[in-house]
């Protein structure tokens, strides 16, 4: 859907995600605490995926590969429930709950690539901030793409916001090296295949001052989609900045600030997911 712009895209405020406002009363004196395990047993997948190692998919495929041992002893069967007494390992490492989780919010900037280690010794989104457990980007941004990066070492929460399923939006700004013609517009927001490779609707706000400036709202993160759209239909990226990633912006973050996440974003983020 191409939606007309009257102003320029930079001063107009877009609620892409519609989320269930709770007054200050209902939000007084709410916590959201950590998960909390009233039973002894939990799935071996989820205790590795809430001890920050791996999402429960990941945790899946390391317990197929052989390489988790439960008192010692391999255990490749999915679906096995342990004591939280048991002792896990994952390549001969013990893991253990992690007492808390951290969920982080950075701004990125240009130059930055979104991996914990870089064997070139570029910086990484991880350099960025300062936290005392390990976090991980959830999904990637290009070395030269900026804005909305999550940073969390909660597993499952990571798992889903990356899953079609869920069907988490994204915004992006998109700066083009010529104005976008109106019927290339119509032919991206309804979705199309370029090498096999399908890509699914959007909606895209022109700034009619200015039609090499582009808004694009989607609901899927594939490798370079927004640099491959274009591209296909003979248009260069210049810029691309992600505005808004489920319900967290970087409204008031300069690049390269970092935050963490209020209880309530947490909260919202959970919601989307199914978590809540």
């Amino acid at each position: 859907m191409i939606i007309p712009d009257r102003n320029s895209i930079s001063n107009i405020e877009i609620s892409w995600v519609k989320m269930k406002k709770e007054s200050k009363e209902e939000m007084q004196g709410k916590e959201f605490p950590l998960e909390v395990y009233s039973k002894s047993r939990i799935r071996l997948n989820r205790l590795i995926a809430q001890s920050g190692l791996a999402s429960r998919r990941k945790a899946d495929e390391l317990i197929a590969s052989g390489v988790v041992k439960v008192n010692g002893k391999v255990v490749t069967k999915l679906g096995t429930v342990v004591s939280l007494d048991d002792l896990v390992t994952v390549n001969g490492k013990p893991i253990k709950l992690l007492q808390r989780y951290d969920y982080i919010l950075v701004n990125k900037p240009k130059d930055v690539i979104c991996t914990v280690k870089d064997e070139k010794g570029r910086k990484t989104i991880v350099d960025l901030v300062n936290v005392r457990n390990k976090v991980y980007p959830v999904g990637r941004l290009d070395r030269n793409t900026t804005g909305v990066i999550l940073l969390t070492n909660d597993g499952e929460l990571a798992n889903r916001l990356m899953h079609p399923k869920y069907q988490i939006i994204r915004v992006y700004n998109v700066g083009l090296d010529k104005p976008l013609k109106p019927e290339h517009a119509k032919e991206i927001s309804q979705g199309v295949e370029i090498d096999g490779i399908k890509y699914g609707k959007c909606e895209l706000l022109i700034d009619f001052k200015d039609p090499k400036k582009v808004q694009v709202a989607l609901t899927e993160g594939k490798n370079h989609e927004i640099k491959n759209i274009f591209e296909h239909f003979g248009y260069e990226v210049k810029k691309l900045n992600r505005k808004v990633f489920g319900n967290l912006t970087t409204r008031g973050m300069k690049r390269g600030e970092w935050r963490r996440l209020t209880k309530k974003e947490i909260h919202d983020l959970k919601r989307l997911v199914g978590l809540l």
